[in-house]
This record gives structure tokens, sequence and C-alpha cells, in this order.
């Protein structure tokens, strides 16, 4: 890409726009264009010619019905994703420039309503032109606002650096420029909020207009699978704890023992009682590892069964099987309990009690774990069945006399998507004194 001399320049004289007008007409007259020319419009008239102003003393309302999905608030501050993928505070719903008891929204289509400029202005002046339709923005981890699009035709709105090399030779393997943002920013500098000048032409970047229309904003918009800042801080510390689903079922897709050990060190934030730290874990990466201790388990489990209970072999088969998710996992995780640091009381009540709290300690670090395996994007299964065979899990894995395995962790990537979870009210599990 090429400049030939970059030039911001306002498009003055502008009337106040209604619903109904023709807002390329009037642009095409106020101003004078060339072959190339970007023409920077800001989202308020458009929305105001496509009839997008609403009568509304509730504005809260009004955003929840433009809201797709909120990804965070702070207090009355709601920053949310609108139906066209956009996320921003409020849904774009916004009570400035407006006649009081309205607000305005966006452009139902940003992308459409370009196309429509587009075709419009290039009909009436006779050039070769784009549109970008703007909006404003704040922008994570940086003070003040700043235009970006929301809607373009005939612009190519990335600019792939993919391959190319630097000054210094070496290549680019990640550098994609959000080139339609970079324009609608750089017009909004002559553009200005409260002087009434919606428009801005952005000269000498001819080499980015397109014969096309092409795909708009949306090539901008970054899918869900890919956004790795979808939630803010609380949302996505609640949507960890109540998104966590026990997984039956895994792909046979390899578990980073990385994102585990992170897991672990989110684990040992939990409370424990006198400054200990009653937690042991034991980490199952291999195959053989993993094999060896459920063949062991199942041996024991199976002896229980018939030994004590006095089942028939039908039936032990049937009990079982239900060890199976812990075999279809591609990692364990024993977490152990160490009692090390408890006090020693001669009383069974006090004693029972000291245990007690380490076991919660244990618990609330195991909870810790599960969620943060399912920020890693790993599903897991919390199995009891460890505990009702402790001295086989500690000879298998010749683990101390004093380390309690409390279960059994299965980690993996989910084979399937998990349910849907009904909404759970507080109110069932509380007593207000």
């Amino acid at each position: 890409m090429t400049t030939d001399g970059l030039r911001l320049l306002p498009v003055t004289g502008l009337p106040e726009i209604a619903e109904g007008d023709d807002i390329a007409e009037l642009i095409a007259k106020a101003g004078e264009f060339e072959d190339g020319d970007i023409l920077a419009i800001t989202s308020k008239i458009v929305s105001k010619a496509e009839g997008r102003l609403l009568h509304a003393d509730d504005r809260e309302a009004a955003i929840d019905a433009e809201t797709v999905r909120v990804v965070a608030r702070r207090g009355p501050v709601r920053i949310v994703e609108n139906r066209n993928g956009l996320v921003m505070a409020a849904a774009g719903v916004d009570a400035s420039n407006t006649a009081p008891g309205t607000v305005l929204l966006l452009p139902l289509d940003p992308d459409e309503s370009a196309r429509r400029l587009r075709a419009r202005l290039q009909q009436l002046t006779g050039r070769r032109l784009a549109v970008i339709v703007t909006d404003t923005f704040g922008r994570p981890w940086r003070n003040g606002l700043t235009d970006v699009a929301i809607g373009a035709a005939g612009l190519r709105v990335l600019e792939d650096h993919r391959g190319r090399t630097d000054s210094h030779g070496n290549e680019l393997r990640l550098t994609v420029t959000a080139t339609a943002d970079e324009l609608a920013a750089a017009a909004d500098l002559v553009k200005g909020k409260a002087t009434g000048t919606p428009v801005a032409i952005v000269r000498g970047l001819a080499g980015l207009v397109t014969a096309e229309d092409g795909d708009g904003v949306r090539a901008i918009i970054r899918s869900a699978k890919d956004d790795m800042f979808r939630l803010g801080t609380s949302e996505a510390i609640r949507e960890a704890v109540t998104l966590r689903r026990t997984v039956r079922s895994f792909t046979d897709e390899p578990v980073d023992g990385g994102a585990v050990r992170r897991a672990v060190a989110a684990a040992v934030t939990a409370p424990a009682p006198h400054h200990t730290t009653p937690w042991r874990f034991v980490l199952l990466e291999s195959a053989e590892s993993r094999t060896r201790l459920l063949d062991a388990m199942l041996g024991a489990w199976q002896r229980d069964l018939r030994e004590l209970d006095g089942w028939s072999e039908e039936r032990i088969a049937q009990r079982t099987a239900r060890g199976e998710v812990l075999r279809g996992a591609p990692y364990l995780v024993i977490p152990c309990l160490v009692m090390e640091g408890s006090h020693d009381y001669p009383d069974g009540r006090r004693a029972g009690a000291e245990r007690e709290m380490f076991t919660v300690a244990i618990g609330a670090a195991v909870q810790n774990l599960l969620v943060t395996l399912t920020g890693e994007g790993y599903g897991s299964a919390w199995v009891s069945s460890t505990m009702f065979c402790r001295e086989t899990v500690r000879d298998v894995l010749d683990l101390p006399a004093d380390w309690d395995p409390m279960g059994a962790i299965a980690v993996g990537r989910p084979a399937e998507a998990p349910r849907e979870r009904q909404p759970r009210s507080a109110d069932a599990f509380l007593t207000v004194r």
C-alpha cells in the first residue's frame, strides 16, 4: 500500500438528518470527490435516516432489547455484544444529539447500510468510492474513546502482512492490520463530536478501494472460539464456576501438562487451617501409570462387592462399569489430603472436627482445580473411588502412608458439548436469621 499525499477532509454544511432523508444525495451535494476517496460516515446520521430513533424514556430497556450477551457490568455501565457481534458499551444505544425522551439505535445492518450508501454515492458522483460507517468505542486496557468501523463497503478492511518481511528481513507471522478501524479513527480527527460534521473524506489511499463491496466489517469481528477476552473479570469467574460440568466422555487429544500445573497452582490458593498446606496432587501423565492404578482399584472394588456385599459376578460387572469414565480420560489427577500441621486432640469430638476442617480445605482446592481446568478449556470429572481403596492407591503409586487419596479427577477435552443447566435459585438453600 502506498500513499499519495494522504489528506483528511471534513464534509461540511450537512443539515440535521431526519428519517427518510437521502443522506447519500446530501453528502454528494456537500462535497467534492475523487476516484479512490474513502468516506467515513458517522453511524448516527445513518441511524436517523433509517428511522432507528426510538421514543423511550427507559434507555436501559432499549439496551436490553439490543443486547445478545452481557460481557461485563460495573454498576450502571454495561459492556455488551449486540446482534451484529459488536462488543461495546450500552449496545450502541445513544441518548446524545437526539431529542429528550428518545434514544438512537445503531443501524440494523451497518455493512448493508454501507453498501447502499456506496452504490448511491457512486451513482451520484460518478466516482469510485469506498464507504465506512463509524461509531465511537472504548477499548479494553486503555482510557479514552476512538472511532472504529462498524460497517464497510468497497474496502479491504484488513491488511494481511503475514508472509511479508520487515526491514530486517524477518518474516511477519501474526501481523494483520485493521485498516478500516485505522481509517475511521483518522477521519474522526476532522469530523468532531459536537461540531455537526458527521462525514469526512480520506484521500490518498485509493489502493485500498476495491471494485466489489466485499464482506464488510464482519471480517474484523473475532469469533467466539478465538476470543481470549470474551468476558469481564467478575463475569469470567462466575461463568467458570457455573459452566463447569462433570464430563464423562473425552477425546483422545493429549492434555497439556502445563495447563494442569497452572490449575494446581490455583488449587493451592484455597483456604486451609492453621496456615497449613494440606494438599498434594499426583499427576498420572502416562497411560501405563493410569492403567496400572485403575486395574488395581478395579480388583479391590470387585473384592469388596464379592466378599463384603455378597454380590453376583453379573451384578458386580454392572456396578463397576461406572468406573469407565476414568479409563476414558487421557489424564488423571489424584488429590491427596495431608494432615501435617493439624492439632492433636485427645477426644473424638475435637479430633473429628479437626479432620473435617482439613477435608473442607482439600474440597476447596479440588474446586479451584476443576474451575481452572474449565478456564483452560478442559473438561473434568471428580470420582470418589480412590477414597474406598486408599491402601491400594498408596501401594500402586508408592505414596507416603500419611497421604489420603481423596478421589480421582479425570481430565481431557470434552467429546461432546455439555448439556444446558437450568438456572438454580439460592432460595431453597438459604436460612436467614
